[in-house]
């Protein structure tokens, strides 16, 4: 009787003794915290000059993000500061410059991701015999602009400004992809527009850089918005677009570091 009663007495502590072991279980191998799981849909607002490398960037966040959708909404940026103060359901704004992002009130903190420097685009050929930007005050030249109130055209009018001479534009376009489709369309000689307007079109226009272009370089601000409707999928787009991943796209387009 007492053998059995020690045997039993010995089992239990070596059940006790192995249960201890088990919640001994290094940290390492216990789930980490991790930041909320993405999910839904992400509305980003962006700059028109943005459309082919955000597109780019929204195809490869989804990627790595399975059953996120981005959806963008392309425009001049002065445009979309508008629809965002009028209650558009954004979660990321991405502008041409920081004048339309200090325009919108309800903004996390930006930061400028990128720059960009301007660049005179002809069709193919040149047939209007561009050779630089004083070109664009001559009444001969068909010339499209972007409005003054758009990134590109408020760049514009410092470089004019700077070299004091006054723009005779036949076309004053609401962002840049508008005045760059003039171009290939053959609609007018030239445009102001970005280089990496010009790089994106490939074989449909050609590009003439100009010195005085130094003198007007965007930063482009990247923010969520306060009110973002998936407010976790803002965040975790912004921080792709910052990564090295995001900035390898943003480079291989023709844009600087900011």
């Amino acid at each position: 009787m007492f053998r059995r009663t020690a045997f039993a007495a010995l089992a239990a502590v070596a059940a006790l003794a192995l249960a201890g072991c088990g919640d001994d279980t290094p940290a390492s191998s216990s789930p980490s915290k991790s930041s909320p799981a993405v999910s839904g849909a992400v509305n980003v607002f962006a700059a028109a000059s943005l459309t082919g490398t955000f597109t780019q960037l929204g195809k490869d966040f989804e990627a790595a993000h399975p059953g996120v959708r981005v959806t963008f909404n392309f425009a001049g940026s002065s445009a979309l500061a508008k629809q965002i103060n009028s209650g558009a359901p954004a979660d990321v704004f991405a502008s041409a410059a920081p004048k339309n992002m200090d325009d919108v009130t309800d903004k996390g903190t930006p930061t400028n991701f990128v720059k960009n420097t301007l660049e005179i685009a002809v069709p193919k050929g040149n047939p209007g015999k561009i050779t630089g930007i004083k070109d664009f005050a001559d009444k001969n030249k068909k010339i499209a602009i972007c409005a003054a109130q758009v990134p590109c055209g408020a760049a514009a009018a410092k470089v004019f400004a700077a070299l004091g001479i006054t723009a005779q534009p036949d076309s004053l376009e609401q962002d840049v992809k508008a005045a760059l489709t003039k171009v290939s369309l053959g609609e007018v000689d030239a445009a102001l527009v970005y280089k990496t307007d010009v790089l994106s079109a490939k074989d449909k226009v050609e590009g003439i850089e100009f010195p005085e272009s130094s003198k007007a370089v965007n930063e482009y601000p990247i923010a969520t918005l306060t009110k973002a409707p998936n407010p976790d999928g803002a965040k975790a787009f912004v921080d792709y677009v910052l990564s090295d991943k995001g900035k390898a796209v943003l480079s291989a387009a023709g844009f600087d570091a900011p």
